[in-house]
């Protein structure tokens, strides 16, 4: 199995330069690196994409070889984080994800679910001190993502308060702004300040903001006209 997937993972990265696609015998979706939007794009004809409300029931492999299940990590927020060594905006966001575990280290835990090889893996996270915990799969990785009804691309990253509850799934690259709007309104969620409806109407709104002011501020820099971005 692990040469098919091998196999699998070189002939698309020489078709598509880095992209991750290996599900030869299901029709689940390729994984492709997520282009910088907040919603989540469904293809036509394919099944909807399903969030589940809770954190799932899924056990993945750690650093050191042993089981561990993603709803075992207590902090009060916890982010998961769908990433693989190939995709260069994963790459990009870890500086952010060991800054936000390290300045909001009572509150907050990150998980990085590695959709990846092993051994490829261990030596990037070696490479670039990757501190926080990570969880790694490569069939079962990909079964990950599915549980938590994500889109097949990367990078994601979910978003859970104290009761496990999925508050915000994030498609595409995380930036600081998002990432300190988001987990200081599921703090406010968590002491009861806000509910989970408020919550996510807050986030959804203030994260087409962020994207909206990233836009203008490309285009403004490149000279070009800037584009509106429709709402998720």
């Amino acid at each position: 199995m692990r040469t098919a997937v091998y196999i699998a993972l070189v002939a698309i990265a020489a078709a598509f330069a880095g992209f991750f696609l290996y599900r030869a015998f299901t029709p689940k979706t390729a994984l492709v690196e997520a282009p910088k939007v907040v919603t989540v794009p469904l293809k036509e004809q394919s099944p909807p994409v399903v969030v589940p409300t809770q954190i799932p029931a899924v056990t993945l492999m750690n650093r050191a070889g042993a089981p561990t299940s993603v709803l075992s990590f207590a902090k009060p927020i916890v982010i998961y984080n769908f990433w693989a060594t190939w995709c260069t905006p994963c790459r990009r966001e870890i500086p952010l994800l060991n800054q936000l575990r390290r300045e909001r280290a009572q509150s907050v835990e990150v998980v990085g679910i590695a959709v990846d090889f092993r051994d490829a893996v261990l030596k990037y996270a070696a490479e670039i001190d990757i501190s926080y915990p990570l969880l790694i799969g490569e069939e079962d990785g990909l079964e990950a993502l599915d549980a938590f009804g994500v889109p097949g691309a990367f990078p994601v990253s979910v978003f859970a308060d104290k009761e496990k509850r999925i508050v915000m799934v994030k498609l595409g690259e995380l930036h600081a702004d998002e990432a300190g709007f988001i987990l200081d309104r599921i703090g406010d969620l968590n002491a009861d300040r806000l509910d989970m409806a408020g919550a996510k109407q807050q986030i959804s709104a203030k994260l087409q903001e962020f994207a909206q002011n990233r836009a203008k501020a490309k285009s403004a820099a490149s000279g070009a006209a800037p584009q509106q971005l429709k709402p998720g």
